[in-house]
């Protein structure tokens, strides 16, 4: 099962004015906020990578494979947008900045 359009829509309402937007690949959905890479989305689930931060707001959330062979991610279940827009800008703020490319 994929990711539908309309849940990408519904998932970005209102969240755009914070720095997060999603990039499609390999099927499925990345997610960034300011320009650092938090999680993904896939099958109409939000999945974020497992920090400090994220242990935080997460705590007792599912730790999931998003798909098969990838590393180990919360599942988030919360879908408030002032929850994900905090959430997410928590996370970013915990990852070191992109590397630059060549």
């Amino acid at each position: 099962m994929a990711t539908s359009k309309e849940f990408i829509e519904k998932f970005l309402e209102g969240l755009e004015l914070y720095g997060i937007r999603v990039y499609p690949m390999m099927g499925e959905y990345v997610v960034y906020c300011n320009d650092k890479t938090v999680g993904c989305i896939c099958d109409n689930r939000l999945f974020v990578k497992i920090t400090p931060a994220s242990g935080r707001f997460l705590k007792g959330a599912p730790e999931l494979a998003a798909y098969a062979g990838a590393k180990p991610r919360y599942l988030v279940e919360n879908t408030d947008k002032e929850f994900l827009i905090e959430l997410l800008q928590e996370v970013a703020s915990g990852l070191p900045a992109p590397k630059k490319r060549k």
